[in-house]
């Protein structure tokens, strides 16, 4: 039976087929340029998920503050490797962990002078480090030798500087003391949108030493793990666990570590150590605005073409059932029920619906395959937005699905005001219309 009506349904299309396929197309173009958006959306998100958790944060970190006063603080885990070892054994979703320095200072070189925040690496155990970063001048393995450091190209533009030339950085201590260290251009490698405009890497046992500390003491334990969705979930838990095995832990605080440090932690009336959990969506709030304005623009481009689609559904809908009058009234009047008349319009729909958003997602997903196969390069001032430093569109089957189907339904529900008004018309009056 439901064949029967299928096929009645897909034979009405046809027989007005140059209306319909303009419906469907604009329904196709709507789904289309959803899938782009979304792509473009979701890339945003998965390249600042990369970047960010390569220059600034893992999936999720034990960081920690050290209070020598109640009014001073410095981003510090005292005594890591103990903590590292409770992590390790507390975190079976875990993928892989690398320990990083967490520092700030002026970096002044002959000619000029920049802040900037301070990450101290240990290179040979970053394999994320070398996915991410694209070098221009120098060789990532030199990060590994003291007393060198890796700028970005702004940053080596800015400094007036090249690989091979001296720095001087200048950073407080812990103990509210300045100490200086001089070290040498490495590396110079290709910005990664606004994340390297203030971001610079020294190996860690350089960052140690800048700041006199003791080879027990970093700045944060990162961790990595199978599935960053995981993210808020495990550092909960993890929160949880730290505490009943003894550690000092601070409550949970979506901002980023530096906010903390600047504006929570030094009003805070402790002193002495303590761990604080972060995921990457809290060290990466600052930025999330740009997902969210994006997500907005497109929400509401998608919206307005809706509407536009809707009002072209009703349109069409109204213009059909004016055409078919005598026939919905000779049908009615052979015994047809209103349930039936009613469920044919909305199949008609479904069908029209389901083939413009299948062949728009089809095109959609098409374009963006070729756009990620072109590698089109990114406007550097396009990339502080974009977080790309080539436009990359992330296609997702099971995404693309849900929107065919979303859209797919509101053209459905979109006719079934017509559709009504189709199956409350009187046999006598359809039959008797003069179309």
């Amino acid at each position: 039976m439901f064949a029967t009506d299928l096929l009645i349904a897909a034979r009405n299309l046809t027989r007005h087929r140059r209306r319909n396929l303009l419906l469907g197309g604009a329904i196709a173009a709507v789904t289309a340029l959803l899938v782009l958006l979304g792509g473009l959306t979701a890339g945003m998100r998965d390249a600042m998920l990369e970047s960010a958790t390569t220059l600034m944060t893992g999936h999720v970190n034990v960081g920690g503050f050290y209070k020598i006063t109640a009014g001073s603080a410095a981003p510090l885990v005292t005594d890591y490797p103990r903590v590292l070892e409770e992590v390790r054994r507390r975190v079976p979703e875990l993928d892989y962990v690398t320990v990083r320095g967490r520092g700030w200072g002026k970096v002044v070189s002959d000619t000029s002078s920049m802040d900037m925040v301070l990450g101290g690496v240990d290179v040979a155990r970053e394999p994320g480090i070398r996915r991410v970063l694209r070098v221009v001048e120098g060789n990532l393995d030199d990060l590994a030798q003291p007393r060198t450091m890796l700028l970005f190209e702004d940053q080596a533009k800015r400094l007036s500087v090249k690989v091979g030339d001296a720095l001087t950085i200048a950073a407080p201590t812990s103990r509210g003391m300045n100490n200086t260290a001089d070290v040498k251009v490495a590396v110079i490698a290709r910005n990664v949108g606004l994340l390297s405009a203030f971001n610079g890497f020294l190996p860690a046992e350089t960052l140690r030493q800048l700041y006199q500390l003791n080879d027990r003491t970093t700045g944060a334990i990162q961790l990595y793990l199978k599935d960053a969705r995981r993210s808020s979930a495990v550092a909960e838990r993890l929160r949880q666990e730290l505490r009943a095995a003894g550690f000092a832990v601070l409550d949970a605080d979506p901002q980023p570590y530096w906010q903390k440090l600047f504006q929570t932690i030094p009003s805070a009336d402790w002193t002495g150590g303590r761990l604080d959990l972060s995921t990457w969506e809290d060290e990466m709030s600052f930025m999330s605005w740009i997902l969210r304005a994006v997500q907005g623009l497109t929400g509401l481009l998608v919206f307005v073409l809706m509407v536009i689609v809707v009002i072209g559904i009703l349109n069409t809908l109204a213009i059909a059932i004016r055409e078919r009058t005598r026939e919905i009234g000779t049908l009615r009047a052979i015994g047809m029920q209103r349930r039936k008349v009613l469920w044919l319009f909305l199949l008609e729909t479904l069908l029209l619906g389901l083939g413009g958003t299948v062949a728009g997602a089809l095109a959609g997903a098409g374009v963006g395959a070729i756009l990620n196969a072109a590698r089109i390069g990114v406007p550097e001032s396009v990339q502080m937005f974009l977080m790309q430093q080539r436009l990359t569109l992330t296609l997702d089957p099971t995404a693309i699905a849900a929107r065919v189907a979303l859209l797919t339904a509101v053209t459905t529900v979109a006719s079934l005001f017509p559709a009504l008004r189709a199956a409350r018309l009187a046999p006598v009056t359809a039959m008797h219309h003069v179309g």
